[in-house]
């Protein structure tokens, strides 16, 4: 008879079910030398191959008789690629369902996943998450996975058992009735979820730096800070996600989504509810930043500050082929990565924020240090950002040196808690606005939408054609100077957008236009 059960495989973000079926029986007169067949079939790669032996020395480890005839495991559906051990602890619940050691209704009721050592420990998985959630949508009773994955899965509403062992995962589908599924209280991560962040307190003077970066923390705009080494551009981007409004239920599942993919949940942990701060080598390959690897990519840095912060510091010295491979990315939330086996879709809604020195030396334009750099070294060196990566920051940002009495002077200003009602006070007038269309902030206004919601008066166009012609603006720039300033009015508790915040908005476009160099 045959045995069936339910498991998965990730694919990229995405889960595909994969139906365990086992066909076993036992000889009449088994031959004493004669060993019994184990096939394996449905496009298994190596990893899943040798799962035959660690299921037959993990049920003979824990008293479960081996068939003696020859036992045939297919996984469903065959044209799909099965990869690495998720599916011992299916397989060898089947064969103990064959040894009537727990109910054959139950198992087909189940989506199990996990791999087995040979003593029947189960390892934890990746991915246990999404596989919860798919097994949710595919309306299943119950799940059986790994303990240590049990809190990540129980987040997904799914009823979850953990089992440490292939017994205990046994003994709990002969008796599910009597087990007792974990449950992670989800209201208390999230009350705890800003405790312990860095303080914007902590950050003397910069007060233009402190206002640029709450229009940008309330409108998602992506931020390129400019300044000598130590002005304290690190110490500023580091704070960001603090003023950033904390996340949602649906971004925090994710998050945790592609945090439980990538294998970088810790352990134990149910829910990601931080905002992602991801702040990358320059040595950064291609494929560490946009996602990729052998067989199935695996999410890149940019997939992983999805709904968060994605710092580049020292941005020139990034390579040159792998910064306008970001432009894509930053423009449509989302990087495609095309394989022989298929074509991935990871999500990456980011807030970018970058960060360069005026110069090789850094010192341009400053009162104190003398600047060692020729023009043309200058002009090479803020050449390697081209003109379509810039135009993608919605605001430049120069960061100026602190004075010396300030860095004498005790701390002060606007905490993180204080910026972060401000910000939270913008986004309420933004979710209003953009009920039913679609549209989550002011930084993802469509240019077909920039008419209807920030729509100018004669004052704010004269400016516009003023600013156009003075600065040389591309299309690009004139649409980022809108959004920004629509994000200016609604912090400054406006409807309507007024040339006081176009003036604003226009001001932080300050690489679009060529430095004087005092040679």
């Amino acid at each position: 008879m045959i045995t069936r059960t339910l498991s998965g495989t990730i694919q990229g973000v995405d889960v595909e079910t994969v139906e365990i079926e086992v066909n076993a029986y036992d000889r009449d007169t088994p031959e004493p030398l004669q060993e019994p067949h184990f096939n394996l079939i449905g496009l298994p790669d190596a990893a899943v191959r040798e799962s035959r032996d660690r299921v037959r020395t993990a049920l003979s480890m824990n008293g479960v008789p081996i068939p003696t005839g020859v036992t045939t495991v297919n996984l469903a559906p065959a044209s799909l690629r099965k990869t690495g051990g998720l599916y011992d602890l299916a397989i060898a619940l089947c064969l103990c369902a064959f040894r009537n050691q727990l109910p054959r209704r139950v198992l087909e009721e189940t989506m199990v996943v996990g791999e087995l050592a040979l003593n029947g420990e189960i390892r934890p998985i990746r991915g246990a998450l999404p596989l919860a959630m798919h097994a949710k949508s595919l309306g299943l009773k119950q799940m059986v996975l790994p303990l240590e994955n049990a809190r990540e899965a129980a987040v997904s509403g799914m009823k979850v058992y953990g089992a440490g062992s292939l017994s205990q995962a046994r003994k709990l589908l002969a008796a599910l009735e009597e087990a007792t599924p974990t449950t992670v209280d989800v209201d208390s991560l999230f009350r705890n979820a800003l405790q312990g962040r860095l303080d914007f307190r902590d950050v003397k003077g910069q007060d233009s730096a402190k206002r640029a970066l709450l229009i940008a923390a309330a409108g998602c705009h992506n931020v390129l800070m400019v300044g000598q080494p130590g002005v304290g551009k690190s110490l500023i981007a580091n704070r960001i996600p603090g003023i950033m409004p904390p996340m949602t239920l649906r971004e925090s599942l994710e998050v945790t989504r592609i945090y439980s993919i990538a294998g970088l949940l810790s352990q134990g942990s149910g829910l990601v509810v931080h905002r992602p701060f991801r702040s990358p080598h320059h040595t950064v390959s291609d494929a560490g930043l946009m996602g990729g690897g052998s067989g199935i990519p695996r999410p890149g840095e940019v997939t992983l500050a999805h709904r968060g912060v994605l710092f580049l510091d020292e941005l020139p010295e990034f390579r040159r082929n792998t910064l306008e491979a970001l432009r894509q990315p930053m423009e449509n939330g989302c990087v495609t990565l095309a394989r022989s086996s298929g074509s991935y879709t990871f999500p990456c809604r980011f807030m970018m924020v970058g960060a360069m020195n005026p110069c090789p030396c850094g010192y341009f334009g400053s009162q104190e240090h003398r600047c060692r750099c020729t023009p043309l070294q200058v002009a090479a060196y803020r050449g390697r950002l081209s003109g379509p990566l810039l135009d993608r920051f919605d605001l430049h940002l120069e960061v100026p040196p602190l004075p010396r009495e300030l860095l004498l002077s005790p701390h002060q200003g606007p905490s993180s808690a204080e910026l972060r009602e401000i910000v939270l006070a913008a986004r309420d007038r933004q979710f209003h606005r953009f009920q039913d269309t679609g549209i989550l902030d002011n930084a993802a206004i469509k240019g077909a939408d920039l008419d209807r919601f920030c729509r100018l008066d004669e004052r704010g166009k004269l400016f516009m054609r003023q600013a156009l012609e003075a600065k040389h603006l591309s299309a690009r720039s004139y649409d980022r100077i809108l959004r920004v300033a629509r994000t200016c009015a609604d912090l400054n508790g406006h409807e309507e957008i007024t040339d006081e915040e176009l003036a604003e908005a226009s001001q932080y476009r300050t690489m679009d236009q060529k430095p004087e160099v005092p040679w």
